[in-house]
């Protein structure tokens, strides 16, 4: 079976600081207040990243007048809406800006905060390459963007400055495209994605060591761990990272070398390099 939460579990699921209040605005929480099986899944997943981004959120809060948050491809917007809730209000300074490309998705979002009475959040509708953002960010995420979508994500992270970027790939397909078609030196490496399947799997893990090499080389720390449990998401892997140079030969060495063996370049090693 399934499993949600009702009464007292709920409670047991809420960061503090959560409202049931927002809950049910996100239509999260039913009517009664309870969680079915899918809004559990979807809160887990949210509130899991929250607590990975809190020293972020502390640290760009508290060293930054009116820092600006990124949420990419924002959705119906929870996590921009739960990061309003928890620091921004709390705080009185910072501002929040979620970037969707449905517009249905947007007007409903920008009358929710409107219900809210949320004012440090405000809702663009366009598309991640083409998103008027501010100049300067302080922090980029993007929560299961789909395929090249999390490259736009870390291109803006990586063009406007931010100080911290977590994102949560989705699916990749552009990688294993390119590996069909690649004309890298024979090596043994080849046998790695000869078949569909292996190179599907394959295509996926080399797109997120890609991107976090190209952080790395950008002057990032980088880190690369799980999101939650996989009874949650198959799509699970969360690659962090805080600037702290500004540059690193030695992981452009690497990404370099890895481009050139594989014979592939992602969208977001082209956008960097063009």
């Amino acid at each position: 079976m399934r499993r949600q939460a009702k009464g007292a579990a709920v409670h047991r699921e809420l960061l503090p600081g959560e409202s049931k209040r927002l809950l049910q605005e996100l239509h999260l929480l039913t009517r009664e207040g309870n969680l079915n099986a899918d809004s559990l899944r979807k809160l887990k997943q949210v509130n899991h990243l929250v607590r990975l981004l809190e020293p972020a959120l502390d640290d760009v809060l508290g060293r930054f007048g009116e820092p600006v948050i990124l949420d990419c491809g924002a959705g119906k917007g929870y996590l921009g809406f739960i990061l309003h809730e928890l620091f921004l209000s709390s705080a009185e300074k910072g501002r929040i800006v979620s970037v969707e490309a449905r517009e249905e998705l947007v007007r409903v979002a920008r009358e929710r905060a409107a219900r809210l009475g949320f004012s440090r959040i405000e809702f663009l509708h366009a598309s991640l390459a083409q998103a008027p953002v501010p100049e300067r960010l302080h922090l980029v995420t993007a929560l299961h963007a789909c395929d090249t979508a999390t490259d736009d994500a870390l291109h803006l992270a990586i063009t406007h400055n931010a100080d911290h970027v977590a994102v949560v790939p989705c699916c990749q397909a552009e990688v294993a495209a390119q590996l069909r078609r690649a004309k890298a030196p024979a090596s043994p490496m080849a046998s790695l994605h000869e078949h569909a399947w292996h190179r599907r799997e394959f295509g996926s893990h080399l797109t997120n060591v890609l991107r976090a090499l190209t952080l790395e080389a950008h002057g990032y720390k980088v880190t690369v761990t799980e999101l939650t449990g996989w009874e949650h998401s198959l799509k699970n892997e969360l690659i962090l990272g805080r600037k702290v140079r500004g540059r690193s030969d030695e992981a452009r060495a690497n990404l370099d070398a890895l481009l050139e063996a594989t014979g592939v370049c992602p969208t977001l090693n082209r956008r960097l390099a063009g």
